[in-house]
């Protein structure tokens, strides 16, 4: 018997590199929205992304690797994970710059 709660991870991201200007929350809200996952993202004003996916943890872990490689155009430094995050309400969110 599986409790789908323990199947479930929030995780909040840094993302480094080129992923400004190229459509990369665009193209997150995207890709997240086709995992199932809730959460946002956002610019930073240092030049990083940041996120908050919430939903089953194996595509929690798919969005991650996703971000890995980004959109056309990103140059991925670093996915950091900065912390647990608290799950997100339904949807997922492009919020404005932090």
């Amino acid at each position: 018997m599986s409790d789908e709660k323990c199947d479930r991870r929030a995780l909040r991201v840094r993302i480094t590199g080129r992923v400004q200007g190229i459509g990369y929350r665009a193209w997150t809200q995207g890709n997240a929205r086709a995992l199932g996952l809730s959460g946002w993202v956002r610019n930073l004003r240092d030049g990083a992304v940041e996120a908050l996916f919430s939903g089953a943890e194996v595509h929690v872990f798919e969005m991650l690797a996703r971000c890995r490689r980004g959109p056309p155009g990103a140059f991925v430094e670093d996915v950091t994970i900065i912390e647990n995050g608290v799950p997100s309400p339904s949807g997922f969110r492009i919020l404005p710059t932090a």
